[in-house]
C-alpha cells in the first residue's frame, strides 16, 4: 500500500491520535488515513466485543500495535473522556448520538452538547493535545434545493431550518429540518465554547456532505449510512426515501479521511470550518452510473429534479486534500464505482 507522506506536520509522526466512534463509515477511514500517514490511533467504540475485527484488520494493513481500541459506552458519563484523551496529540471527534428523525431539537442539544464540551474540556486539560477537529454536517450550513441559486460562506448556518423549527407549533419534527436545525445550533454552541474557553489547541470543524465511496470492511461494517442508499437504489428498495433526497454535493470516503489528517496536522489550519463538499450528485445521475457499470441489471430510473446551483466555500478543504492525494476531490463516478465494488464484496 502506498505511503501517505505529510509535509512538515504540526503533530510528530508516531504520536497517538484519538478518533471517536472509530468503527463508523467516516471514522474508520480517518483511522485508516492516520495509520497510513504514520500515526498511532486510539479509537473509541461503544463495544469492544462488537468491534473485535478492527485491531486484526488494521494490523494486516499497517502492522500490529498501531491501533488501540478503548470502550466508551456512555459519552455523557462523568469523566468519560479523561482516559481516552490521556497522552494523545490530536483528536478527531466523529461520534454523534442524535438520529436524523429527532423531533425535539432542544432535548437533543441538551443531550449532545455536554458530551462534546466534555471532550473539548478533557482535551483542554490534557497538555499533550495540540489539535482537535469536530465533525459537523453540511446541513448545519444549508438546506439543499436545486431550484435555487445560493451562495454559502465559511460562516453560513442553516438559519432557515432553525427559524422553521422555532416557529413550529405542531410538535412535529418537520421531517429532516429538525436534524438540520439541531446540527446548526450544535456547531454554533461548540464555536461559542471555543471562543469563551480559548483552549491552547488548534480547533476546526469539518462539514461533510453526502458520503459515497469505498467501505473498508464490508463484511464487518456492512454498507453503512448514505452508501447504503446506493445499495437500496441498486436493489430497488426504499425508492421513496431516495426520491426525497434533493440534488446536492457528495464527498468520497477516502477524501474525507484525508481531510481529518490535514485538519489536524497542516500548519496554519486553525479556527476554520472546512466544507467537505466534493462532486455534485443526484440520485438520477447515480442511477445512470450504476446502469452503465452493470448493464445486465435493471436499475430503477429516478426523477431528475435538477442539478445543484450552490456556490460553496470548499476550495480550502479541497486544497488540503490535494496536498495529500495530488488531485483533490474524487469524481462522482469514481465514488459510486468504489461503493458498488464494496457492495459486491459484501454479497460475495
Amino acid at each position: 500500500m502506498a505511503k501517505l507522506t505529510l509535509s512538515n506536520p504540526t503533530i510528530p509522526l508516531d504520536s497517538v491520535i484519538l478518533v471517536t466512534g472509530a468503527n463508523g463509515l467516516i471514522a474508520s477511514w480517518a483511522v485508516d488515513k492516520f495509520l497510513e500517514a504514520g500515526y498511532r490511533v486510539r479509537g473509541t467504540v461503544r463495544s469492544i466485543s462488537r468491534c473485535s475485527w478492527m485491531e486484526p484488520f488494521f494490523a494486516d494493513r499497517y502492522g500490529p500495535g498501531r491501533l488501540e481500541l478503548i470502550e466508551v459506552s456512555d459519552f455523557g458519563a462523568p469523566g468519560a473522556w479523561e482516559k481516552p484523551v490521556r497522552g494523545v496529540a490530536g483528536i478527531a471527534g466523529v461520534a454523534g448520538q442524535a438520529g436524523i428523525d429527532l423531533v425535539d431539537i432542544d432535548a437533543a442539544l441538551d443531550l449532545e452538547f455536554p458530551f462534546v464540551s466534555g471532550l473539548l474540556k478533557a482535551a483542554k486539560n490534557e497538555p499533550s493535545v495540540k489539535s482537535v477537529v469536530f465533525t459537523s454536517s453540511s446541513w448545519a450550513a444549508w438546506t439543499p434545493d436545486p431550484s435555487k441559486k445560493t451562495i454559502l460562506h465559511e460562516w453560513s448556518y442553516n438559519d432557515d431550518a432553525v427559524r422553521i423549527m422555532r416557529n413550529n407549533t405542531s410538535g412535529g419534527g418537520e421531517g429532516i429540518l429538525g436534524y438540520m436545525a439541531f446540527k446548526a445550533l450544535l456547531e454554533q454552541r461548540i464555536w461559542d465554547w471555543i471562543r469563551a474557553e480559548k483552549p491552547s489547541y488548534t480547533f476546526n470543524t469539518i462539514l461533510p456532505e453526502t458520503v459515497f465511496g469505498e467501505t473498508l470492511s464490508p463484511q464487518n461494517q456492512g454498507i453503512q449510512s448514505t452508501c447504503g442508499m446506493v445499495k437500496w437504489l441498486r436493489d430497488g428498495v426504499n425508492l421513496d426515501i431516495i426520491a426525497s433526497v434533493r440534488a446536492q454535493r457528495s464527498i468520497d470516503t477516502q477524501d474525507l479521511g484525508l481531510l481529518y489528517v490535514a485538519a489536524l496536522t497542516t500548519p496554519g489550519v486553525n479556527g476554520e470550518r472546512l466544507f467537505a463538499f466534493g462532486s455534485k450528485y443526484s440520485f438520477s445521475k447515480i442511477a445512470q452510473i450504476l446502469q452503465e457499470l452493470e448493464p445486465e441489471k435493471r436499475i430503477p430510473a429516478m426523477k431528475d429534479d435538477g442539478w445543484d446551483q450552490t456556490e460553496v466555500p470548499n476550495k480550502r478543504a479541497e486544497s488540503l486534500v490535494r496536498a495529500l492525494n495530488g488531485h483533490g476531490w474524487a469524481t462522482l463516478e469514481n465514488s459510486i464505482t468504489d461503493c458498488l465494488n464494496s457492495i459486491k464484496k459484501l454479497e460475495s
